[in-house]
């Protein structure tokens, strides 16, 4: 029976093919909305979780500010006695210490504003960095401890016209604050433009060159593999207070677990996807209501029909289920292009950032659940906006119908 539903309500809307694709077009548009959003969504959380997941669930991360939002804008800034502090507190293993200015650079004649990244050199610091921050570099060498006026480029520092209009050489010279540093080694694209506009050198170097003795922008830790990282953080969060002398809730620095930070971003991620699916839906909402404005129309036009089938028997309930499934179908329909559409433009971007972007940053995250899901949706849409047409339909006297004309 219900097959028999199915199958007359696809031969009405194959019989008013015109109508039945402009009614679609609002379901369409927003289902392919919904569809490229949430997949390419999925597909950037992946990859952010799959680089939280690389630097380690023991590390933790120590910033100026009350929040992760706020880092930076500290009056009081993190310095030597922190670290210290932090160094010696309960369940640390290593502290990695770094700072970043942004002055503006010389090479050949020209001169350009970007990141200056001064980091640590001993090796158990620089164990924790590395690990963190997961650079690697494309040729020449790294830094290492004892290193002096040289200095390692980001790739795009590297490349013509990125930030100067010839990239700069392996051996070649840059003047940072007057000082002469040679370019040791280039750094693989890490898919940050930020980080692969900026140019590293050691710590030390740089407090010389810019006159920063008691500072830190940021503190990398590592937490002992016997001691809970939860725990770890909030031993750090204890030691800071009583060393600044404030009381719980009056923080002026952030502790930051490696789970903390994914949570964070993976919050900011869900409402600016939710936001934009909530726009999307702006467009199922009209398709729905021109769903529910078609299947006036055909309730209409039907009339007559209505009233012979109710005179050869056909209940309230009959009719009412078939303009219902007949809606359905409409939306279902319109979902289904939808989401065909929704996942060939989500593929078509995915493969314009992999021409465009050095880094595979995008890629469609296309999981049987949504695309299931998003013709479901379509059709339970479709099924509320013929809701109110096919009651009209059902609540028909079989003499009124047969006199319409």
């Amino acid at each position: 029976m219900i097959s028999d539903y199915f199958s007359y309500a696809f031969k009405n809307l194959k019989h008013r093919r015109v109508r039945t694709w402009l009614t679609m077009i609002g379901i369409v548009i927003g289902i392919a909305a919904v569809v490229s959003i949430i997949s390419l969504g999925q597909g950037l959380e992946n990859m952010v979780t799959g680089q939280f997941e690389d630097m380690g669930a023991d590390k933790i991360t120590v910033m100026p500010g009350s929040s992760i939002f706020s880092a930076g804008m500290s009056a009081l800034p993190l310095t030597q006695k922190d670290y210290d502090v932090i160094a010696k507190t309960k369940g640390v293993l290593n502290v990695a210490g770094m700072i970043y200015l942004s002055p503006r650079i010389e090479y050949k004649d020209e001169s350009e504003y970007t990141f200056v990244i001064g980091f640590p050199l001993d090796s158990s610091s620089k164990r924790v960095f590395d690990s963190m921050q997961n650079f690697e570099i494309d040729y020449g060498r790294d830094l290492k401890h004892g290193d002096g006026n040289v200095i390692v480029v980001g790739s795009s520092v590297a490349e013509d016209d990125k930030l100067f209009s010839k990239g700069v050489a392996l051996g070649s010279k840059i003047i940072i604050n007057d000082v002469d540093f040679k370019v040791i080694g280039v750094l693989k694209t890490i898919g940050n433009e930020q980080d692969d506009r900026s140019v590293y050198i050691s710590i030390e170097r740089a407090r010389d060159v810019f006159d920063i003795k008691d500072k830190y922008d940021v503190l990398f830790l590592q937490a002992k593999p016997s001691f809970a990282v939860s725990e770890v953080a909030l031993n750090i969060e204890d030691a800071l207070r009583k060393s600044r002398n404030l009381k719980e809730g009056e923080e002026d620095f952030n502790v930051q677990t490696t789970e903390q930070l994914q949570e964070s971003f993976g919050t900011i991620f869900s409402i600016v996807q939710w936001f934009l699916i909530g726009v999307a839906s702006i467009s199922i909402v009209v398709g729905g209501i021109g769903i529910m404005n078609t299947m006036y129309t055909s309730v209409l036009e039907r009339t007559y029909d209505i009233g012979i089938m109710k005179a050869i028997g056909a209940k309230n309930s009959d009719i009412l289920m078939l303009f219902v499934i007949e809606a359905g179908t409409l939306g279902a329909v319109g979902g289904l292009v939808g989401m065909i559409v929704g996942g060939g433009f989500a593929k078509i971007v995915e493969l314009a950032a992999k021409n465009m972007l050095p880094v595979d940053l995008l890629n469609a995250h296309l999981s049987l659940e949504l695309l299931v899901g998003a013709v479901l949706f379509s059709f339970i849409v479709g099924m509320a906006s013929g809701a109110l047409p096919a009651r009209q339909a059902a609540g028909m006297k079989p003499v009124d119908a047969l006199r319409y004309e």
